[in-house]
């Protein structure tokens, strides 16, 4: 199944796009696409939906980021060793695991909004995973049931703020637009090997990323036990998992973002983004 969430910022309904590409309205099924939704048991009730029963939704409808109630966004950094090189950083022993602020999830076609202050506004194409199940200490060999489903991230990243600001990179992950997902959220039954999975980007059409996440690292299932060694994972949480390498950081020299640009992302089987970059405003509110 491909779960979505469609209409204005703040007032998404839930809905599922079918096998002919139509979104359908899943409104009158559940509530919204969130926390115990995404259980197992859950999942296999919507499974049990005809699709053609559900109201169908105009074709332009915005998007929205395809899960809501976020309550934590996980992110893992330098997990493609040719990434790692690029940025001149030590390949990791273990996973390298920081925090995205869930504020800073948009949809998969918003607006990125660019601070004014920031000049090393960069991409980051990935592949994130929402768990369904409650996950604490989990096993490797058994981590991968715990997956609702994958969809594409785009860990945007002001680099002076996570590099040269001391502490932690939240500061320079969690601006608000700094994290849009989607376009749909892939349910895990329909991705066969997700440790095969194409990902790119462009900015303004030319080729900046081209990866595979048969490079990753630290793979999902290692990733999700891990992390439950140190947290309780709960449904409706989400892991995004490194980039390969082809950002902006990694350039002789650097490039970055600027407002007028326009960055496209997409996956095997997952969708695609795409946005605007756009100087944030005195009077902009972040979607």
């Amino acid at each position: 199944m491909k779960l979505l969430r469609f209409g204005p910022a703040g007032f998404e309904r839930p809905g599922l796009l079918d096998a002919d590409g139509i979104i359908r309205d899943l409104g009158s099924v559940v509530p919204d696409i969130q926390g115990n939704t995404l259980s197992r048991a859950s999942l296999d009730v919507l499974r049990s939906v005809v699709p053609s029963s559900l109201p169908r939704v105009e074709d332009n409808v915005r998007l929205g980021p395809p899960v809501a109630g976020v309550r934590h966004f996980i992110a893992v950094g330098l997990n493609y060793t040719d990434h790692a090189i690029e940025t001149d950083t030590p390949i990791p022993d273990q996973p390298v695991i920081f925090s995205k602020a869930p504020s800073c999830i948009v949809g998969p076609h918003d607006d990125v909004q660019m601070p004014p202050a920031c000049t090393t506004l960069d991409w980051e194409a990935e592949i994130a995973v929402v768990i369904g199940e409650h996950a604490f200490e989990l096993p490797e060999e058994d981590a991968l049931s715990a997956v609702a489903g994958y969809m594409i991230c785009h860990d945007v990243s002001d680099r002076d703020s996570q590099i040269h600001r001391g502490g932690q990179w939240i500061k320079g992950k969690s601006s608000p637009s700094f994290g849009p997902l989607g376009p749909w959220l892939v349910t895990a039954d329909d991705v066969l090997d997700p440790q095969t999975l194409n990902l790119w980007l462009t900015v303004n059409g030319v080729t900046r990323q081209s990866g595979s996440t048969a490079k990753m690292i630290f793979p999902f299932g290692y990733l999700i036990s891990y992390i439950s060694k140190f947290m309780a994972l709960e449904p409706g949480d989400v892991i995004t998992t490194g980039t390969p390498h082809g950002v902006g950081l990694g350039m002789k020299p650097p490039v970055y973002l600027k407002p007028g640009d326009v960055v496209e992302l997409g996956a095997d089987g997952l969708g695609r983004q795409r946005q605007n970059v756009v100087l944030r405003g005195p009077d902009m509110v972040a979607v």
